[in-house]
C-alpha cells in the first residue's frame, strides 16, 4: 500500500468517527429536547385542568380526556399526579361517582 492511499484510508476513518461523534451528540441532544418539551406540555396540561376545575368546581376522568385530547391512562395520571402533589382531592372510590375537586389553600 502506498502511502498516498494508506492516508486516504486513516482519512476516511478519522471521517468515520467524526461522523459517528456527531450523529451521537445530535442524537443525544434530541432526546434532550424531546424530554424537555414532553415535560413542559405535561405541565401545561396539568394547568389546564387546575383551570378547568376553577371554572366548574369539579372535574372527572371523562373530562380530562376530552379537554385534553388524551387517553384513558394519561387522563388518570395526571389526576393522580395532581392528587399526590395535593393541588386536587379524589371524591368517591371507583366507578363513574368519582370526581376530582380542588384543594382550598389558606
Amino acid at each position: 500500500m502506498s502511502k498516498k492511499e494508506g492516508n486516504f484510508l486513516a482519512g476516511l476513518f478519522a471521517g468515520g468517527i467524526i461522523a459517528w461523534i456527531v450523529r451521537g451528540f445530535l442524537t443525544t441532544t434530541k432526546k434532550i429536547t424531546s424530554v424537555g418539551n414532553r415535560n413542559k406540555r405535561k405541565a401545561e396540561n396539568k394547568l389546564k385542568i387546575l383551570s378547568k376545575i376553577k371554572e366548574v368546581d369539579k372535574i372527572c376522568n371523562d373530562d380530562v380526556e376530552t379537554l385534553l385530547g388524551v387517553s384513558n391512562a394519561t387522563a388518570e395520571r395526571y389526576l393522580n399526579e395532581l392528587e399526590k402533589e395535593n393541588h386536587i382531592k379524589q371524591i368517591g372510590k371507583v366507578g363513574r361517582s368519582v370526581h376530582y375537586i380542588e384543594i382550598e389553600k389558606n
